[in-house]
């Protein structure tokens, strides 16, 4: 019914040593099986992965070359590994991506495969149990996966998504649980927080009008409603400036000045997507008392 439980009768059925993973929405390097199965004459190698980009050419879109940029984002992408290229050959990694990724099979069978009936995630818990069992999974930075990225309307489903799922399965697998999930999930909520401040400050004497550049204190005195309008365009100018560094500082090869500058309003839409799905799997675990099956972003029928 879902790609887990596809994998596991696959799993089932196949008999080999090594298993490599990937999606049907992929451009694949010829090399690319021969960069991953070279590390698994090493013992202590029970998995390795490697980034995943979208083609910077014509088969990307502007805009789908904005989300690469923005996936691969340093310090804004709430711990997520797209992009991510370590210094070394052969780095330690806590996750491999589902869609360039390689396990030992005696591994994945030890574990049992993959969580029956998950959608989305599924890769991630996977590996924590990998790693729970005492094994390591290693990234190689040099073994890149073109991967076609989703256009805007579609990643933001996407991604609300992966918010939803990573938390109803760090509620299976409590080790899951990081605080960057934590607070991309209270992102929506600062959100309106942020706006509902400048909102009233603005109409309580905290915004000069129509000399809105105005800020000196003879014409906005100090207070709360200056604070409660300038705290917000404040730490709003932080973020800007954070998200238009991270794309600058990015891995992703399609970084260019017009998809860093854009970068900010697509790391804003998937901040506020992938949030708003943590809301949701917080509803569903600690309000409706009912986790729920995980919703999938596609039509499988």
């Amino acid at each position: 019914r879902t790609r887990a439980d596809a994998c596991n009768v696959a799993l089932r059925e196949v008999n080999c040593s090594l298993v490599l993973f990937t999606d049907d929405d992929v451009w694949v390097e010829p090399d690319w099986a021969g960069k991953l199965i070279r590390w698994f004459d090493r013992d202590e190698v029970a998995g390795v992965g490697g980034p995943n980009f979208a083609p910077p050419d014509g088969r990307s879109t502007f805009w789908q070359r904005v989300i690469d940029v923005t996936f691969c984002s340093k310090w804004v992408t709430a711990g997520t590994n797209y992009g991510k290229r370590g210094v070394e050959d052969l780095e330690l990694a806590e996750q491999l991506p589902g869609v360039n990724a390689a396990y030992r099979k005696s591994v994945l069978d030890e574990v049992g495969g993959f969580d029956d009936g998950a959608i989305g995630c599924e890769d991630a818990m996977l590996d924590h149990r990998i790693e729970n069992a005492g094994h390591k999974l290693w990234t190689d930075g040099s073994a890149i996966m073109w991967h076609r990225r989703r256009n805007p309307s579609r990643v933001r489903k996407q991604i609300q998504n992966y918010g939803l799922v990573r938390i109803l399965a760090s509620d299976i697998h409590p080790g899951m649980k990081a605080w960057s999930h934590t607070a991309v999930g209270l992102f929506p909520l600062l959100t309106i927080a942020a706006l509902s401040s400048f909102i009233w400050g603005a109409f309580s004497g905290g915004l000069a009008w129509p000399e809105v550049w105005d800020i000196s204190p003879q014409v906005v005195p100090f207070g709360w409603p200056r604070t409660a309008v300038h705290l917000p365009v404040s730490l709003g100018m932080v973020y800007l400036l954070l998200c238009w560094a991270g794309a600058a500082k990015g891995n992703s090869p399609s970084r260019t000045l017009g998809t860093v500058l854009v970068a900010p309003l697509m790391t804003f839409l998937l901040h506020w997507s992938y949030g708003t799905g943590v809301l949701k799997a917080w509803w569903r675990i600690y309000v409706s008392k009912n986790a729920g099956l995980q919703v999938d972003d596609k039509d499988r029928s």
